[in-house]
């Protein structure tokens, strides 16, 4: 069997909804939605909720560090891909340090909303009265452009800026490039659905598919995009039980349930599930309860936390 190629996955922030610090998240961590992807030289973060912070922290301090009156900073390249530009998917944008330095340069990609651009949606993020500094007014290089389905964002070899092209049309100029990230477009999420992403390096691949809610029998279109990966990191809001509640039921607002996510994994025969994107509700107990229910139907279920590092 051939040798894995080299992807480090860090889960920065796996919450939904919104922060909760406290002693009932020391464990699972309480920051909203990033997870931190580094394969070939790059560096690609999946979504920009407060889990990004502690990520710019450290790289602002690298940066920081005594370099000598003529040394020149080295330069910050890296690449964000927003599923959707809802609250927690962007929160952490704004307090990310790195966008401020000159010396950054930040490729942004991401969906389309409905009939807003996904620049202007991501500028929303960053406007006055609501934030002191607008996005334009940043000194890092910045590059936003909406990305559709039908394109696949490449990374060719010798070259640390991203590149997008027809995945279709334009096959033969991309085929080789050991790093490529595909885009998928899930219905299952208000607001015109979520963008998935499937990161392959060279014989290794990893899928992100957050906010979205599952069907009847699966949701085909998530199962045919992780069919095969190494490692799928899926929604996993719910238990069960609270998703049919009768009191207050979520039914429609666009997240699955924990056995959802064991369904998909089991379906497109992934190797590894990761459980994402919790209830801020929940305790850490109540989300090994939910890894628990999850084994019951894919045994190779993980809880996702703050600070786990997978290496393939």
């Amino acid at each position: 069997m051939a040798r894995k190629a080299g992807i480090v996955v860090r889960f920065r922030g796996v919450r939904g909804s919104h922060p909760v610090p406290g002693p009932r998240t020391v464990r699972y961590g309480g920051n909203t939605s990033c997870v931190e992807v580094q394969a070939g030289g790059h560096r690609i973060l999946l979504d920009a909720g407060t889990g990004i912070i502690s990520l710019g922290d450290e790289l602002f301090q690298a940066q920081a560090a005594p370099q000598g009156e003529t040394a020149v900073a080295e330069s910050i390249v890296l690449t964000i891909l927003f599923s959707h530009t809802h609250y927690d998917h962007t929160q952490g944008l704004p307090f990310f340090k790195p966008i401020f330095l000159p010396s950054t340069t930040c490729f942004l990609f991401g969906p389309k909303t409905l009939e807003l651009p996904f620049e202007e949606g991501l500028r929303r993020a960053m406007v006055s009265p609501y934030f002191p500094v607008n996005l334009e007014d940043l000194q890092s290089v910045r590059v936003l452009r909406s990305v559709k389905p039908s394109e696949v964002i490449v990374f060719q070899e010798g070259s640390m800026y991203p590149e997008v092209y027809n995945a279709t049309r334009e096959r033969h100029l991309y085929q080789n490039a050991p790093l490529k990230v595909w885009v998928g477009h899930s219905l299952g999420h208000p607001d015109g659905g979520v963008y998935m992403y499937r990161i392959e390096y060279r014989n290794a691949a990893v899928v992100y598919v957050t906010d979205t809610e599952g069907y009847v029998g699966g949701d085909r279109r998530v199962i045919q995009f992780a069919r095969g990966a190494d490692v799928l990191i899926h929604d996993s809001q719910y238990m069960p039980e609270d998703y049919t509640a009768s009191v207050y039921p979520v039914q429609g607002f666009g997240h699955s349930t924990c056995e959802m996510a064991a369904e998909v994994a089991r379906a497109a025969g992934v190797q590894r599930l990761y459980l994402f994107h919790y209830d801020p509700q929940y305790s850490d107990e109540q989300i090994d309860a939910m890894v628990e229910r999850a084994r019951s139907i894919f045994p190779n279920t993980t809880g996702a936390y703050e600070g786990l590092t997978v290496e393939l």
